[in-house]
Formats: C-alpha cells, structure tokens, sequence
C-alpha cells in the first residue's frame, strides 16, 4: 500500500459505518463478503480530516481506472449504495470489488479473489469528482 494503510477520511469514515450497519441484514454472499472486507479493513486503516487526505486516495465519488490482469483497463465511479448504476459504472461500496477499493490509493496492487479466479489490480488513476468533501450523510 502506497500510504501504508488505508485512509478514510472521518465523515465517510462515519458515513461507511451507517451504511455497513444498515446493510448487515442484506442476504446475498457479495453483499455479506463486501461488508466483512469493508469491517476488516476499518481495522486497521488510518482516519484523517478532510485536508490531510490525499488527493490520490479513494474514496466517495472518486473517479477510478483500474487495470484488471494487466490487459484489461476500467473506469469506474465509487458511490454510495443508493447511486449505483452498472451502466454508467457506478459501483457501489457494499460490492467485493467497491469494498476492496475504498481507501487504496493511486499506484496500489492488489491481488484478491474476484469473480471466478484471482485478479490482479492496479489503481493507475484516481480524480476527485467535484462533489468531493460535500457528501451528506443521509442514506
């Protein structure tokens, strides 16, 4: 990890909290396997205000390219539960793929169990969205 350890900034930091706690009744397995990577990772990860987060760190609303096994590249937007969109590629921080993002910075590798097989990722680009710092923290 780029910083050492995940960073969350502490709204969201409350924020994730709500919405694990809301989600924990949720029954199917990605859910559940999100909200335990998302509980681990809480752990032990850093907690920052607003100004010390860097600018490269994922977060919500964060714009994100991702390289899948070295061939293949994806933009993605990590929102709240209530704003995903497949189609406009809008994950959610409650998916196995969301959760493992959350916190990771710009150049992190990661290499986890996704789908059918392990993946290997890299976060080659991470850019704020405009909405940045303005999350309210009603679900």
């Amino acid at each position: 990890m780029k910083y050492g350890s995940l960073i969350i900034e502490k709204k969201e930091y409350v924020l994730l909290k709500r919405i694990l706690n809301i989600s924990s009744y949720a029954k199917d397995f990605d859910t559940q396997r999100a909200i335990k990577c998302l509980n681990d990772n809480l752990k032990n990860a850093q907690i920052l205000d607003e100004e010390d987060v860097p600018t490269d760190v994922i977060r919500f609303n964060s714009n994100i390219l991702v390289e899948f096994n070295e061939n293949l590249k994806k933009h993605l937007h990590l929102v709240i539960p209530a704003s995903k969109n497949i189609k406009e590629d809008k994950i959610s921080v409650i998916t196995p793929l969301g959760a493992l993002l959350f916190g990771c910075a710009e150049g992190d590798v990661l290499h986890e169990k996704l789908g059918s097989g392990i993946q290997h990722l890299q976060i080659k680009k991470v850019i704020q969205d405009n909405m940045q710092g303005k999350i309210d923290l009603v679900i």
